[in-house]
């Protein structure tokens, strides 16, 4: 397809366009299916048919790569209102599943057919599948590097030596007259203890953040699995839900979401102190846009309380592809002004800012370096 071509198909052949060309066999057919979705005021689009939407599923999938049809979908929801892709069996089956396609499902899920149901679930499944896929091997290897290089003992007891390191690391020190080795540096096998540090993931399900819920649903169930981690999932609108429980299995934990509800940030933080009981071993992770419904001034204090005992606190106002939403820049001041970071954070970044907060840094000086902007 020579840019001509590519103009035509943008600008949509109104008198205006420009290009004078006219488009003919497959191109033609592409156009008519942008025509359905975006001049959809001039021309009538796809209507209430769900036969037309169905074809139109299944044109799009033709003529356009995946990652395109995610975004034509995502615009189908928003601009038409097309809501009846989501409740009948054919075109779920039909459709490009993706982060936002999830979440969309997930609010919609008791609008849903018990016909549907099951469709639905296997739509949400498969994403969870993918994300799993490739998200897993790179949050354990950066948590669990970072959790034996913080723990590595230098100062074992005689009982903790891991002799075998120790001989490697003292070579340099052997003693040929005395055939034996000088173990100047000894090195021990860690603390072994079941939980090394806690994570506390507490999670707005305010309808704004729910690419967020989806990829901190899945890095929950990701760290669950990890034994030096004792990982909770707290959930929060104006009530809130702790979904530990339901970590082994993402799809499960993402139908026990409720998107769309208000906030009650004071209230999820009131319950994450009920719940931490070493301060200083333990990371935050608070994921919400900070526009507080219930008090401000008791949301502040109880973060400027959790800080204060020792908390490693960590604001995200989104975790996904997107960019930061719209957020309350007096609570993001606030907070900044306390010491906790503030930022939105992309998925392929989350491991590394695990590892990090678990050994420790400075997570503003992280942020800076992975040219994060810092939200004040």
């Amino acid at each position: 397809m020579d840019d001509l071509n590519k103009w035509r198909l943008v600008l949509g052949g109104n008198e205006s366009d420009g290009t004078g060309y006219s488009l003919s066999g497959t191109e033609l057919q592409m156009d008519k299916t942008l025509e359905a979705l975006y001049d959809s005021e001039k021309k009538g689009g796809l209507g209430a048919s769900s036969p037309n939407v169905s074809r139109w599923l299944g044109d799009i999938r033709t003529f356009f790569p995946a990652s395109v049809v995610q975004i034509m979908q995502r615009d189908a929801l928003q601009r038409l209102n097309i809501t009846q892709m989501l409740f009948e069996k054919e075109m779920l089956e039909n459709v490009e599943p993706d982060v936002h396609l999830v979440a969309t499902l997930l609010t919609l899920k008791h609008a849903i057919p018990d016909k549907t149901r099951d469709t639905a679930r296997q739509v949400v499944k498969r994403v969870v599948d993918e994300l799993l896929k490739k998200l897993t091997q790179p949050t354990l290897q950066a948590i669990t590097g970072s959790l034996h290089r913080s723990i590595r003992n230098r100062r074992p007891r005689h009982n903790e030596i891991n002799w075998h390191a120790t001989i490697l690391k003292n070579l340099q020190h052997y003693q040929p007259e005395y055939k034996t080795i000088i173990p100047e540096t000894r090195i021990g096998y860690g603390r072994r203890t079941t939980s090394l540090k806690d994570v506390v993931l507490c999670l707005d399900q305010s309808g704004s953040m729910g690419s967020s819920v989806v990829y901190s649903g899945i890095f929950g169930s990701v760290m669950a699995s990890i034994p030096a981690i004792k990982t909770r999932m707290v959930v929060f609108d104006t009530a809130v839900a702790d979904l530990t429980e339901e970590l082994k299995d993402p799809v499960d934990l993402l139908f026990g979401v409720q998107l769309g509800g208000g906030t009650d940030i004071q209230a999820a933080l009131s319950y994450c102190q009920q719940i931490i009981t070493r301060p200083a071993d333990t990371v935050l992770v608070l994921i919400t846009d900070l526009f507080e419904g219930g008090s401000d001034d008791k949301m502040r204090k109880r973060a400027t309380e959790l800080t204060a005992a020792g908390v490693q606190v960590i604001v995200l106002l989104a975790l996904n592809d997107d960019g930061a939403p719209a957020y309350d820049h007096g609570n993001a001041q606030f907070l900044s002004n306390l010491g906790i970071p503030v930022f939105a954070c992309t998925p392929d970044k989350f491991p590394d800012l695990m590892a990090a907060a678990l050994s420790k840094q400075d997570i503003n000086n992280w942020a800076a370096r992975e040219d994060f902007i810092l939200k004040k």
